[in-house]
């Protein structure tokens, strides 16, 4: 009987009761301002990703009831709003997204910058917003030192040779700079790893946490940076802003020439 009248509700209004129910003033979510009591359950639940606690990946409370935004979304909004504040400082910044989060992007988009580039390596059955463009992080086409921030997040988890990414992304930034460059890391992995012979889908979501993904960084990531020409500092803020719900063991990884 339920699930009957579940289904004759009209999904707007599953919403509203959605909302109600999970109202509350534990969390506020930076992109809708919707302020919950509790976070939606985000991620899918692979064994590997527990087994190795892959940050920013398997099941965990990390989504917005409202709009949907994730917690990797809102912990490089709050950084960029609250930490370096670009949206007090002027519009004239150049900035470079690869694969943009939708509410992240929206923000950026609306705000105005001088330049902002979203691009994405188009894939056939996905839909991109008319601001995205066709991009391969692997070959950017903008001049050396154009950038004033890069945003890449949750990228070159895919990329075979993530190093030689790396190395694109560094030399298309600005001296004075900065870089974010989040990945699916693994907490208690000292060293990445990837086998470039798994190539089925199956078998890399068992492997690697995911279909598409190739590796399960550890924690030289940041050496893998610093090889490709980066300056890194890597920082945590979560516990500083709490109530946005974000993954408390979630580093930021700050890269610069």
């Amino acid at each position: 009987m339920i699930d009957k009248i579940k289904k004759i509700i009209p999904n707007r209004l599953k919403h509203q009761i959605r909302l109600m129910l999970h109202k509350g003033d534990k969390y506020i979510c930076p992109f809708c301002k919707y302020s919950s009591k509790d976070l939606s359950i985000s991620g899918i639940d692979i064994p590997v990703l527990k087994e190795k606690h892959v940050i920013g990946g398997g099941i965990r409370f990390a989504g917005c009831y409202n709009c949907g935004s994730s917690d990797r979304e809102r912990l490089i909004d709050i950084y960029l709003q609250e930490k370096i504040r670009i949206f007090d400082s002027g519009k004239n910044k150049s900035i470079l997204h690869i694969a943009p989060e939708k509410h992240l992007s929206k923000k950026i988009f609306d705000f105005g910058f001088s330049k902002y580039i979203c691009g994405d390596l188009f894939t056939e059955g996905y839909h991109y917003p008319a601001h995205v463009q066709n991009i391969n992080v692997l070959n950017i086409p903008f001049d050396d030192n154009t950038f004033d921030l890069i945003i890449c997040n949750h990228v070159l988890e895919h990329i075979p040779t993530d190093l030689a990414a790396m190395k694109e992304l560094q030399r298309v930034l600005k001296i004075e700079g900065q870089a974010i460059l989040q990945v699916p890391i693994s907490k208690n992995s000292a060293q990445t790893f990837e086998d470039l012979s798994v190539t089925e889908p199956k078998q890399r979501e068992i492997v690697f946490g995911q279909f598409d993904h190739i590796r399960i960084y550890g924690q030289d990531y940041v050496n893998r940076l610093e090889e490709s020409g980066f300056k890194v500092t890597r920082i945590n803020i979560s516990n500083e802003y709490m109530k946005y719900g974000l993954n408390i063991d979630e580093d930021i990884f700050i890269c610069k020439k």
